[in-house]
């Protein structure tokens, strides 16, 4: 199990959740914040520091934002660099094709 960051940070960003993760599993990209699946030790901390509740076991996602597990991990395959901890990494320029185009037309 992993968490999953959905819809609701797009363009919010509060970063809360990055001060809350042990292990520095959530990155930022231009337009919302994305927790590496792979990174994730699944402590959950960062759930009750997102003041946008955007963040979600990916077990217990509504039915619309479950294809956000989808997005994270395609996400952290088209940005390789996106490992070893969000703080050291920093912003990335870019997001999954999904979010980039949000709300969009």
């Amino acid at each position: 199990m992993t968490y999953v960051i959905t819809s609701a940070c797009i363009d919010l960003k509060d970063r809360a959740c990055t001060e809350e993760c042990p292990v520095d599993a959530i990155y930022e990209a231009d337009r919302m914040l994305y927790i590496n699946p792979d990174e994730c030790v699944d402590c959950g901390k960062c759930v009750p520091a997102c003041p946008n509740d955007a963040i979600a076991s990916e077990y217990k996602l509504e039915p619309d934002q479950e294809r956000f597990v989808e997005i994270a991990a395609e996400f952290f395959e088209a940005f390789p660099e996106a490992s070893g901890g969000g703080e050291e990494v920093g912003p990335i320029a870019g997001d999954h094709p999904v979010v980039a185009a949000w709300g969009r037309p």
